[in-house]
């Protein structure tokens, strides 16, 4: 679930910095894949920092690199707790992709984005280092996204910045859940 996603238009750094009060500058790209260097939002010492890092970890056990984080589980799993705690962020972004087989040769792609096309805030947890790691959250799909995935991007409304940010755990996990009315477009490509 969501191992791609993208940032489009010349309007997006301003759109996430005028939503979330935290001056934002991410470089466009189509297409955003986990190893690469990604910005993030983070709180810090009172205000909101882009902070870059590396998307993905590889715990020494790990045969294959982590990406995401079920929203279910991520606070009770040893290996996130602590940054589930003390280290979440935002991830920014135009939307995600999305590949589904339809019966063909190959699976088809498709991108999900917002109707209005305002930048969606990945819910994700960070790993302190010389260059932070990160994973996405993911959660049940809602019912635009259900037909394509049965996961997809726990997604923090931009009203919910801060309270996603510095928010103990009682009060932030509610957040995790699919939102039925979150205006999602589904585009094949």
């Amino acid at each position: 679930m969501c191992g791609r996603f993208c940032i489009t238009g010349d309007t997006f750094n301003r759109m996430v910095s005028d939503e979330t009060g935290c001056a934002f500058n991410a470089q466009a790209s189509p297409d955003i894949r986990p190893s690469q260097q990604i910005a993030t939002i983070i709180y810090q010492q009172g205000n909101l920092e882009q902070q870059p890092a590396v998307w993905g970890i590889k715990p020494d056990w790990a045969k294959k690199q982590i990406i995401n984080a079920r929203a279910e589980t991520v606070n009770d799993k040893k290996l996130f707790h602590h940054a589930m705690q003390n280290h979440r962020c935002l991830i920014p972004c135009s939307g995600w992709y999305e590949w589904h087989d339809e019966g063909g040769p190959r699976k088809q792609k498709y991108l999900f984005s917002h109707s209005d096309n305002h930048p969606f805030y990945m819910a994700g947890i960070w790993f302190p280092g010389d260059m932070p790691e990160l994973v996405t959250i993911t959660t049940a799909p809602n019912e635009v996204c259900r037909p394509y995935h049965d996961r997809m991007p726990a997604l923090i409304a931009p009203k919910d910045t801060w309270q996603w940010l510095e928010g103990n755990i009682t009060s932030i996990m509610p957040m995790l859940g699919a939102d039925e009315h979150y205006p999602i477009v589904v585009t094949a490509v």
